[in-house]
């Protein structure tokens, strides 16, 4: 990411009908050539804040900046920036080439440019030849693939998605995320993605701000934020995770000492005093017959109640007295049946490093 950003927030907030904070003070740059996604359950924000970036909405409060210039009252067609569409919005009486050329009729360009850079957009999607298919031909998939050469087609500085890729089946999905990420890469433009699903957020982009009520929790790469959550609520919107109440105090130089029902007493890294949760993530938890006797890992005894077969890997419900259950995610390395299937009601020892859990405020 090279020191001047492109997209610059300062300080917005949006509010509707006088009361409604949709946006709250959000402070936010995203670099060039960066793959940025905002993320979070519906109504947190997200798509509000994109359309601000768009041109959609107009901030309340606050700057939108975009390549060193001011856009906060700057009409959607001034600004050097394209958007996809959720539903694709992809015209349904025209052909692959005609869509794609749209933009590029409306800006006036000479016939023989249009149709070098059509081409040159449909080959990025990998939709050579498909120049006289109509909309209603193609797959999903594919009408989403002519929305993305419509809007790259015009060489924007900032290309934004909204949910761009719900409407997809699951195995379609995966593999659009992946080229969206190979498109990125190629064309070397910035991406701001807004979507729902962290496992899509996770996997495309370079950085992540997750969002809640209108305001950032969080910004910082995929790996940091499912390793190194700042909070109970990104810790639990990020993926799968155990959440274990408790109160702790300060025993040493950095450590604390935690006292977690059904537990007991434990003592780790830590500055945070007070009620407190450890929180765990399911694929760092093994299962024992004995208790393990290494002081560096949490253990506890606990009974099988649900269990899942995923075929790599098993979701284990363990029941060790709390309202919820801890999960575990087992791997199923063996091939032995009996070895990878667990009963109900079933006692094992369930632990875990204690470097790999985290002390989070309440």
């Amino acid at each position: 990411m090279s020191e001047q950003p492109i997209i610059q927030i300062k300080n917005v907030s949006k509010i509707f009908g006088g009361t409604v904070k949709a946006v709250d003070e959000v402070n936010l740059e995203v670099g060039r050539g960066e793959f940025f996604a905002l993320l979070g359950p519906s109504g947190c924000g997200k798509t509000t804040l994109l359309r601000m970036l768009a041109g959609f909405e107009t901030p309340t409060i606050g700057q939108v900046i975009i390549d060193g210039q001011d856009m906060s009252t700057v009409a959607p067609n001034k600004r050097p920036i394209n958007m996809v569409f959720q539903s694709y919005a992809v015209f349904p009486h025209m052909s692959v080439e005609q869509n794609v050329a749209y933009g590029l009729k409306m800006d006036g360009r000479p016939a023989s440019e249009i149709k070098e850079r059509v081409a040159e957009a449909l080959d990025l999607v990998k939709l050579g030849g498909y120049n006289k298919r109509m909309p209603d031909e193609m797959s999903g998939g594919q009408r989403q693939r002519v929305a993305l050469a419509r809007a790259l087609v015009k060489r924007p500085s900032v290309l934004l998605l909204d949910e761009p890729l719900s409407a997809l089946d699951a195995k379609l999905r995966e593999a659009m995320q992946m080229e969206l990420v190979r498109l990125q890469q190629t064309v070397g433009i910035t991406f701001v993605i807004v979507t729902h699903d962290q496992s899509e957020a996770l996997s495309m982009a370079d950085r992540i701000a997750v969002m809640s009520q209108g305001k950032v929790r969080q910004v910082a790469s995929p790996t940091e934020l499912y390793e190194k959550p700042v909070s109970r609520f990104v810790a639990d919107f990020i993926g799968k995770v155990n959440l274990l109440g408790g109160k702790s105090v300060k025993s040493g130089e950095g450590t604390v000492k935690i006292d977690i029902d059904k537990i007991g007493e434990v003592e780790m890294p830590g500055e945070i005093v007070g009620n407190v949760c450890l929180a765990v993530r399911p694929e760092k938890i093994f299962v024992a017959e004995q208790q393990p006797t290494d002081p560096n890992v949490i253990s506890v005894k606990g009974k099988v109640g649900e269990f899942a077969y995923f075929g790599s890997y098993s979701n284990v419900f363990f029941d060790i007295g709390l309202e919820q259950p801890i999960l575990a995610d087992i791997s199923n390395v063996s091939s032995d049946i009996e070895e990878i299937t667990y009963e109900s009601g079933e006692e094992f020892w369930i632990y875990w490093r204690k470097a790999d859990s985290l002390l989070l405020g309440d």
